[in-house]
Order: structure tokens, then C-alpha cells, then sequence
């Protein structure tokens, strides 16, 4: 999944300190509470086994329209009432979405450890990103055609891994996302940071999908080396 590729019909304005700071609060706020349907929409999944029957090219299918479908929907209503809970209805069907690799990885004896681990991991890197995010003056707007690119090859490199079905492939991905988004979290920090994005919807928006991404790909490697069988 590709922050950049919501940035659809952002416009550019300069922004004061006093309003970049205001976008960077929203941001945060919203983000937290995203977290709250994400971790419902994963319960009601691993609670009622939902999402286990889309495997394969079905289980992408299903993904990428509602994901798609959903982002389409949030560019459109970012600057009215409907932004907000059109975003949180987004991050209901992610973790709808996260809830199968969830049920497989608390398969294992010490499932629930390698989810903690992978949520500590997440804000960890989230903690690092926003903290470099401060402290860089050098403006990183150019970071984002190359993170653009590295997105589109790892997107590529999952269609094809979901009917190969290899492991070296998902740990090789895997690994590439946690690189390739935890620098985009950086690059959307900045974004907000210097102004670059003005409003707080579309960079929740954006920070969400960094941190979704770095998260599935921790615990998708914490289940594959980590994970104990009874």
C-alpha cells in the first residue's frame, strides 16, 4: 500500500508555524483514535473467522477494492464532515483485513508475545521516525519519487509471492516493507512538518498506512522465525 497514492487532489499552500503545528496535532489525535476501529475490526475477524476463506487471488481482490474503494472515498470527503468517519470505516476493514495473519501467528503458543512485540517494534520505529522528523532541516520532498518506485516493485513482488506462495519471497518482502515504509513515515512526518501537507485527514491517512505496513511486516516475520508450535 502506497501513502502517495492518496495525495490525489491535494493542493499547495504555504503554511505558518501555528498551522503546521495545528495539522501535526490533528494528525496525531486522529491517528490514535484510527487505532481504535483497526483493533475492533481485528477482533470481530479473529472472533468470527470472516476473513479465512479469502486466500489466494480472492483474498487480493477483496483487499485491494475495498482498500482502494475506501481511499478513493476519503480523498473525496477529506475537507467535509464525512472525512473523519469515512477514515475511521478505512481502518475498520484493515484490521478486518489483518485479522487472518492475527489468528495464524496466535496459533502459536507464544502468539500473543509476538503480537506485543511486533506492536512495540511499530512504535518504536513510528517513535524514531517522528523524532528524526524534528530534528532534519534538509527538506526530504525528493525522498518520495524513489520511495514511490520502491512501493510499486514491492507491490509487484506481493502479487506475484500470493500465487507462488513462497516463504523466502514473504520474508524478502517483508523485510523491504519495513525498510521502505518506516523511511516513508519519515518522508510524511516531514511532509506535515514543513508544510508540505495541509490537511490533517490525508496525513493520517498516510501515517496509518506506514505504520499498518511496518506492523503486518513485523509480525508477519516475528510469526515466521519466532512463532513456537505446541
Amino acid at each position: 500500500m502506497n501513502p502517495e497514492v492518496t495525495n490525489w487532489g491535494s493542493t499547495t499552500q504555504v503554511l505558518s508555524q501555528e498551522q503546521r503545528n495545528k495539522v501535526l496535532r490533528n494528525t496525531y489525535w486522529l491517528l490514535a483514535l484510527s487505532l481504535v476501529p483497526t483493533v475492533l475490526g481485528a477482533w470481530i475477524g479473529v472472533a468470527t473467522g470472516i476473513t479465512q476463506s479469502l486466500r489466494g487471488g480472492i483474498g487480493m481482490i477483496v483487499f485491494l477494492a475495498g482498500a482502494f474503494g475506501f481511499m478513493f472515498a476519503i480523498e473525496k470527503t477529506k475537507n467535509s464532515a464525512a472525512g473523519v468517519p469515512v477514515l475511521l470505516g478505512f481502518t475498520f476493514f484493515m484490521g478486518l483485513m489483518l485479522s487472518r495473519l492475527i489468528a495464524m501467528v496466535l496459533g502459536f503458543k507464544n502468539g500473543s508475545e509476538l503480537i506485543m512485540t511486533a506492536f512495540a517494534g511499530t512504535a518504536g520505529v513510528f517513535f524514531v521516525m517522528a523524532s528524526l522528523a524534528t530534528v532534519i532541516k534538509r527538506d526530504l520532498s525528493g525522498m518520495g519519487k524513489f520511495l514511490f518506485v520502491g512501493v510499486l516493485v514491492l507491490f509487484i513482488g506481493s502479487i506475484i509471492n500470493v500465487f507462488v506462495g513462497s516463504s523466502a519471497g514473504m520474508m524478502a518482502i517483508s523485510v523491504a516493507a519495513i525498510g521502505i515504509f518506516s523511511a516513508y513515515m519519515l518522508y510524511d512526518l516531514k511532509q506535515i512538518i514543513d508544510g508540505g501537507e495541509t490537511n490533517y485527514i490525508s496525513a493520517t491517512l498516510a501515517l496509518y498506512l506506514d505504520i499498518f505496513n511496518v506492523f503486518q511486516s513485523l509480525l508477519a516475520l516475528l510469526g515466521i522465525f519466532g512463532g513456537e508450535r505446541d
